[in-house]
């Protein structure tokens, strides 16, 4: 096992990048946030890469910023611009990462899995505000994706009383978007990357900007955004897509996710 804080494998279009700090249940100090964000825009910049999964190795996803660090050489960037303190939370990248959560994804390690554009979590997953016990404020956009994600009401309750949520509960109020056996986590975020990598990318892309352009706009300029976002699309994969429908593809229920059923 690599004793990298942060490393990175590739499998065709699919970037894993593995959080390895077993002796901290995967916390996250400031060198390992410098790290994260590294990891994510060679990603992100790189022609060959379409879907990224996040995983916390050792069944733990993230417990959060490392306050061992706090006070110390070590400690987690904390600064209104630039990169937040767990160090991607300010990204926005222009294609999507899947959470595979194992284990606790709390504090700052919920922050991560909420900046992600889907979680699939196992039977072990547990979300929580736990920093709510340590005076520890929510500063990598918890406050802001979690209500977005499951309303004011279920994470305004989250937020105040810092109570653990199961994989179970999580999949039921939206928080995860798969719940898999315990131990299938990684394998199953991988597969539904491997499934979003396979279709056209542009579209995928677009489509996915302009859910995120869209949040905090009214229904006329959100409708204005999507268009815009569209034109790509339309432009360069719309017609051979509807070209290969109209020969028959997709067709009587034969083709699979990645095929554009």
């Amino acid at each position: 096992m690599s004793e990298q804080a942060v490393r990175v494998e590739k499998s065709g279009p699919v970037s894993t990048v593995f959080l390895h700090r077993p002796a901290r249940r995967n916390a996250v100090d400031g060198p390992t946030a410098a790290r994260l964000a590294d990891a994510f825009r060679a990603f992100d910049a790189d022609p060959e890469a379409a879907v990224a999964v996040l995983h916390g190795e050792g069944g733990v996803f993230c417990s959060g910023a490392d306050l061992t660090a706090l006070g110390t050489g070590r400690g987690n960037r904390v600064a209104p611009d630039g990169d937040g303190p767990m160090g991607v939370s300010r990204l926005r990248l222009s294609k999507p990462v899947i959470a595979a959560v194992a284990g606790y994804a709390v504090a700052g390690g919920l922050e991560l899995a909420l900046w992600c554009d889907l979680r699939v979590a196992d039977e072990t997953a547990v979300f929580g505000v736990f920093c709510r016990r340590w005076g520890v404020p929510l500063v990598d956009g918890g406050t802001v994706r979690l209500p977005r994600l499951i309303g004011t009401s279920r994470a305004m309750d989250m937020i105040l009383t810092g109570r653990a949520v199961d994989a179970a509960e999580a999949a039921a109020i939206g928080l995860a978007n798969r719940v898999v056996p315990a131990g299938q986590a990684l394998a199953a975020a991988q597969e539904l990357a491997a499934q979003l990598a396979a279709f056209p990318q542009v579209c995928l892309r677009s489509d996915r900007a302009s859910v995120l352009a869209g949040e905090g706009l009214d229904e006329t300029a959100a409708m204005a955004a999507e268009f815009a976002h569209g034109q790509a699309a339309l432009a360069q994969e719309a017609g051979p897509g509807a070209a290969r429908f109209a020969a028959g593809e997709g067709r009587h229920g034969t083709s699979g996710l990645a095929d554009g059923r």
